[in-house]
């Protein structure tokens, strides 16, 4: 079994790539889903954040969600404050990883030559980097990723750069990749990359 941890900054088409290796016989764990599992009512997450934050995280969210996690006071109690947003990642990322490892596990014991792709945005930021046998980083050229951002999300541009400059630089990604697929161009480009690593990694 082998483990590849794709990341890359926003806008990137990491998703796109890892849909790529998904067609090509890949199982994929994608760390957002697992982070949004880490705030459901009740799970260890969940008890640690609320006790860390408080239970007024516990929105009016609706009949029958009582329970669970308003994600935007959450994110009021975090935005701006480095100190708190540390504090929240303590909790979570932890857990991620906890629930990845728990996939990884479940796939090899069904099929033991299986090939997975962890895509995970914070890969780096979290220490991640060990749960794979390669690190594969999809890079885009700043100005590019900003006009995709707008098109795809319809953030202001003054948003989209605040979000690049929170996160890590495609140098700094770069520095810690095994494989690098450049998305600066076409799909096509893309994708023949991401064969040819894929080939490469296969054999």
């Amino acid at each position: 079994m082998k483990v590849i941890c794709l990341t890359g900054g926003m806008a990137s088409g990491k998703s796109t790539a890892t849909q790529f290796l998904k067609a090509r016989g890949a199982d994929i764990i994608d760390a957002d889903l697992l982070g949004h599992q880490v705030y459901e009512p009740d799970t260890e997450g969940y008890i640690q954040v609320i006790e860390a934050f408080g239970r007024d995280l516990i929105g009016n969210a609706g009949l029958g969600e009582g329970k669970q996690i308003d994600r935007k006071i959450l994110g009021g109690k975090v935005f701006g404050k480095p100190e708190e947003l540390t504090r929240l990642t303590d909790i979570v990322w932890p857990q991620i990883r906890q629930l990845a490892e728990q996939q990884i596990a479940a796939i090899k014991a069904a099929n033991a030559d299986a090939t997975v792709v962890l895509e995970a945005a914070v890969l780096f930021e979290a220490g991640w980097e060990d749960m794979g046998d390669e690190i594969w980083v999809v890079v885009v050229e700043r100005e590019i990723a900003i006009e995709r951002a707008i098109k795809r999300d319809g953030f202001p541009r003054e948003g989209v750069e605040s979000r690049l400059d929170a996160q890590l630089s495609n140098k700094e990604r770069i520095q810690g990749a095994s494989t690098v697929i450049d998305n600066s161009t076409t799909l096509e480009a893309m994708q023949a990359q991401l064969e040819k690593e894929w080939q490469r990694f296969k054999d």
